[in-house]
């Protein structure tokens, strides 16, 4: 082969070397850019996935709730949720009775009969004598069909009667979900005597524990978004029948626990 076509072979192997290189270049440049855009695409899905959980999140707060049985227990969760905004009846077979209260708690809380707060509440409060619950759960059982109910009595022998022993018995979980089926039924607020309730609420520090039980995820997030409202911090023990464990003569029953000591106490997963 001649200097001269040598010199030009190598001359056109170069250009297309040069454009062969060039392409490579614009290709991965293009590629990288694809791949920025579709990690932007990534990022902004997973905002709005963010996005529509909050969504969801806030539309899951109740906004209002329905207290059947006024007493010590009920009357000051009135009070601490009247106070976190939601709108509240308080209710009693005397209504006229509660009109006093409602007025001390300010605008957002209203008077009715129990079958009236049933109906009303997005979650119903239950805090009546343990006794009453078979009557209620049969008078009320279409206003409370599906609803989240928080039920915090307690079964008392020399009160309640034969009941009482049987609830002991089995637990209160279980024999609560006997009397009042066909709710989201979470045990609550029934391990705390209704003074520190009024006294303990956003207390500085660590906050007091309050135990929770029940078989529907849905009702105990629910349940331990209204125990923070309330000035505590939720302790979900388990499903209803793990109520036991909190019922009246444990040793965690209306001891002042932070939620580390109650969770160490019961034997959870972090409590230390």
């Amino acid at each position: 082969m001649s200097s001269t076509r040598t010199i030009g072979w190598r001359m056109g192997w170069l250009r297309w070397l040069a454009f062969a290189v060039s392409g490579v270049v614009l290709a991965a440049a293009g590629h990288a850019s694809r791949a920025d855009d579709a990690r932007a695409a990534n990022a902004q899905g997973a905002d709005a996935q963010a996005d529509a959980r909050a969504a969801g999140a806030d539309a899951s707060r109740p906004q209002k709730i329905g207290i059947v049985g006024t007493g010590h227990i009920g009357g000051t969760l009135a009070k601490l949720w009247a106070q976190a905004g939601y709108e509240i009846m308080i209710s009693s077979r005397h209504p006229a009775e509660l009109e006093a209260l409602a007025r001390a708690l300010g605008p957002k809380v209203r008077v009715g009969t129990p079958q009236q707060a049933a109906a009303f509440g997005d979650v119903v409060l239950i805090s009546v004598p343990y006794k009453a619950l078979p009557e209620l759960g049969h008078d009320l059982a279409r206003e409370l069909a599906g609803k989240v109910v928080l039920d915090t009595g307690n079964p008392y022998p020399q009160r309640d009667g034969p009941m009482a022993n049987e609830a002991r018995r089995e637990g209160t979980g279980v024999a609560s979900a006997k009397y009042l089926p066909g709710v989201r039924l979470v045990r609550a607020f029934n391990a705390i005597k209704w003074t520190d309730l009024a006294s303990e609420a956003h207390r500085s520090g660590e906050l007091v524990g309050i135990p929770l039980a029940g078989s529907d995820p849905g009702a105990l997030a629910i349940a331990a978004r209204l125990v923070r409202d309330a000035g505590f911090d939720p302790v979900i023990v388990g499903d209803l029948s793990t109520a036991k464990k909190f019922d009246v003569g444990t040793p965690v029953y209306v001891q002042l626990l932070t939620a580390r000591e109650l969770r160490r106490e019961l034997g959870l997963e972090g409590g230390s």
